[in-house]
């Protein structure tokens, strides 16, 4: 398992190497789509009781470092 950033870690054994919290199977994703679907953080803690406010925050530094970098979408061919 290698620590990408604070309480952020990929593990190729674990939810197909998307990045996780904390070695848990809660994906950085699974907590990003539900904060963008208006849940709050209290809401996802409730729902995710191993979940501390602290990787709530580092889902949310880790998706905001992730917008540093440029990406280039590519159509598909159809």
């Amino acid at each position: 398992m290698e620590q990408i950033f604070d309480r952020i870690y990929i593990d190729s054994d674990i939810c197909n190497g998307k990045p996780i919290i904390r070695g848990k199977r809660i994906t950085v994703q699974t907590v990003m789509e539900f904060l963008s679907a208006g849940e709050t953080a209290e809401e996802i803690l409730n729902q995710y009781p191993s979940l501390e406010p602290e990787d709530i925050t580092a889902c949310m530094r880790y998706a905001t470092e992730l917008m540093n970098h440029s990406f280039i979408i590519k159509r598909a061919v159809a």
